[in-house]
């Protein structure tokens, strides 16, 4: 399978997967989540050791996320048996209220770039995907890199802000309230 290549400000590659959610199997499109702000949370599988840190910090913030108009989606290449089976055995995955994506294939893992071929895993991928279907932000890491969820809240809400405020950006560490930079020749040697 040919890896995709991503771009900023293209679409993201569409999906369509099941998904282990509220105790049932469904189905979930990239389609439907349209209009509302999405995060691919790819990693390497069920049973492991830094994924229940990653999703436990992720689900503790789900709720702040969905304030947002943020959906949350994990996902790995384990089948949604696994994830209903993971989610029932371990108290931190228990906590979690998000769609759980099953890529037993890897189709959507190799869309995204985060397959490792010869393990058959994904490394551990953060996508972050405007209402209206287009890939914004994404960091691909190590598999033996945690990620944090407070960093991933604050990018988010500096895309929402760009996407609301044209012609402003966000510099570095920016959060809510914090100054902003309108680009142009007035500022250049002056940061």
């Amino acid at each position: 399978m040919e890896e995709n290549k991503l771009e900023i400000n293209a679409l993201a590659p569409a999906f369509e997967a099941q998904a282990y959610h509220n105790g049932q199997i469904t189905k979930i499109t990239s389609e439907e989540l349209k209009g509302k702000w999405v995060v691919l949370f790819f990693y390497p599988a069920d049973f492991t050791f830094i994924c229940p840190t990653e999703l436990g910090d992720l689900a503790d913030h789900y709720e702040e996320l969905q304030g947002l108009n943020c959906e949350v989606l994990s996902i790995s290449t384990d089948t949604v048996f696994v994830h209903k089976a993971w989610h029932d055995a371990s108290e931190t995955i228990r906590k979690i209220k998000f769609p759980m994506i099953a890529d037993p294939v890897g189709e959507i893992c190799w869309n995204y770039g985060t397959m490792i071929p010869e393990e058959g895993l994904s490394l551990r991928g953060t996508f972050i995907i405007d209402p209206d279907g287009i890939l914004k932000s994404f960091e691909i890491n190590d598999n033996s890199i945690g990620r944090s969820s407070a960093e991933l809240i604050r990018k988010i809400k500096a895309a929402q802000f760009v996407r609301e405020n044209g012609g402003e950006v966000c510099p570095a560490n920016w959060q809510p309230g914090s100054k902003t930079l309108k680009p142009g020749l007035d500022l250049v040697g002056k940061i």
